[in-house]
C-alpha cells in the first residue's frame, strides 16, 4: 500500500509539473507512437515508492538474513544482492535519461549488475525443465548469467514503447512471482515482489493511455533487472524453476527476442530505434493504443495465472502447457501479420 501510494503521488506530481526536471522529456520522433513532449521521469517515482517500502520492510526486521537453504545456490542476503545489482543499472540509466550515454557504458553497467548477482549466488547454474535438471559448469554458468541479465534488462527497455505496456507487465509478472513466493512458504519473497507490483500499479495512474508520464530508461531497465534478479532468487530458493518465471514475463521476452532475430536476419542495425515490435505494428496498422494495451494485458494475465499453476502440474501437463503457449504465440504473430495485411488492403482501396 505504501509503495502504491508514494509512486502514484510522485507520478501525478511529475506528470503535472514536468518543468521540475525539464531535461528529462521524451520528444516525439519518426519512430515514436506518442504526440507531444512527455516527461520520462516515471522511473524516479517508481523507485521512490519501491525503495521506501522495501527500506521499511528491512527496518522492521521482517526480511530474514538468509536468502536460501544451504546448498540451494545462493548465499545470504538475496535481496541485498538484487538491490546492489540494481544500483549500476539505475545510475547509468538516469544519466542516459538526462543525455545520451554511449551503448558500451550501458553494457558495462549491465555486465556489472550480472556479475554482482552471480557473486551473490544468484546465477543461472542449472538447466531446469519439466522432468529434467542439468547442472551447468561454472565456466558456462557465468556467461549464461551475464547474457540473461543483459538481455532481460535491455528487452524490458525495448518493450517500453507504448502507454500502459511496461507498467502492466510489471504488475502481472511480479504479481505472479509474489503468489508463487507465498505458495512456496516464503512470505518475504512474496512481499518484495508484491511491493514491486504495487509500485508499478501506482505508476500506471499516470501512464494509462493517453499517458502523461513515461518510465524512461531508469524505470524500464530497473524493472528488467528486478525481473531477472527475482527470477534467479526464486529459483535459488526453490520456489519455482526459472522457466516458470520466464512464462510469467513471456509476453515481453518472446516479442523482444523474435523481433531481434527478425531484424538480424534482415541485416538491420540492432542498436537503432525501430517500430518492429508486435504492439508497434498493431498501432501502425490502425489499432488504438488502448485497444492494443487491453489485449496485451489479457495475455499477461493468462501468462501469470499459468505461471502460478505450472509448478503444481504433473510433468506431462507442464510440457503440454509450454506447447500450448507456443501455439498461442504463433497464432498471435499470425494475427499481427493479418492486421497489417488488412490495413494495407484498406489503404490500397482508398488510394485507388
Amino acid at each position: 500500500m505504501l509503495a502504491f501510494a508514494i509512486t502514484a503521488l510522485a507520478s501525478q506530481l511529475l506528470a503535472r509539473y514536468p518543468g521540475w526536471l525539464g531535461t528529462m522529456l521524451d520528444r516525439p520522433n519518426a519512430r515514436s507512437l506518442h504526440v507531444g513532449a512527455i516527461p520520462r521521469t516515471g522511473g524516479l517515482a517508481l523507485l521512490l515508492g519501491l525503495l521506501v517500502a522495501l527500506a521499511l520492510v528491512m527496518a522492521l526486521g521482517t526480511w530474514p538474513a538468509a536468502a536460501v537453504e544451504p546448498g540451494a545456490g545462493a548465499v545470504t542476503g538475496g535481496l541485498s544482492w538484487v538491490l546492489a545489482a540494481l544500483l549500476p543499472v539505475a545510475v547509468v540509466s538516469l544519466l542516459d535519461d538526462q543525455g545520451e550515454v554511449r551503448p558500451r557504458y550501458r553494457l558495462v553497467a549491465h555486465i556489472a549488475a550480472g556479475s554482482l548477482l552471480f557473486a551473490g549466488g544468484l546465477g543461472w547454474t542449472r538447466l531446469d525443465l519439466p522432468g529434467l535438471t542439468l547442472a551447468l559448469e561454472p565456466m558456462l554458468a557465468l556467461p549464461l548469467t551475464l547474457l540473461l541479465v543483459v538481455w532481460m534488462t535491455n528487452l524490458y527497455n525495448f518493450m517500453d514503447g507504448m502507454d500502459g505496456l511496461a507498467g502492466g507487465m510489471a504488475v502481472f509478472g511480479f504479481g505472479a512471482l509474489a503468489v508463487l513466493g507465498w505458495r512456496g512458504g516464503d512470505a518475504d519473497f512474496g512481499l518484495a515482489c508484491a511491493t514491486i507490483a504495487a509500485a508499478a500499479a501506482g505508476f500506471l495512474t499516470a501512464n494509462f493511455p493517453p499517458a502523461r508520464l513515461f518510465l524512461g530508461d531508469l524505470g524500464s531497465t530497473s524493472l528488467g533487472l528486478l525481473a531477472v534478479g527475482f527470477a534467479l532468487l526464486g529459483d535459488a530458493r526453490g520456489l519455482f524453476p526459472l522457466w516458470v518465471a520466464g512464462l510469467a514475463f513471456s509476453p515481453f521476452i518472446l516479442d523482444a527476442t523474435a523481433t531481434l532475430i527478425r531484424r538480424a536476419l534482415r541485416g538491420e542495425r540492432l542498436w537503432e530505434a525501430h517500430r518492429s515490435h508486435h504492439y508497434q505494428r498493431l498501432v501502425l496498422a490502425g489499432w488504438s493504443q488502448q485497444r492494443v494495451m487491453i489485449r496485451a494485458w489479457i495475455l499477461m494475465v493468462a501468462c501469470a495465472v499459468c505461471a502460478v499453476l505450472a509448478p503444481s502440474l504433473p510433468t506431462a501437463d507442464q510440457w503440454l502447457l509450454i506447447a500450448a503457449w507456443g501455439a498461442i504465440y504463433a497464432a498471435t504473430a499470425y494475427r499481427v501479420r493479418l492486421a497489417e495485411r488488412l490495413a494495407q488492403s484498406q489503404k490500397e482501396r482508398r488510394d485507388s
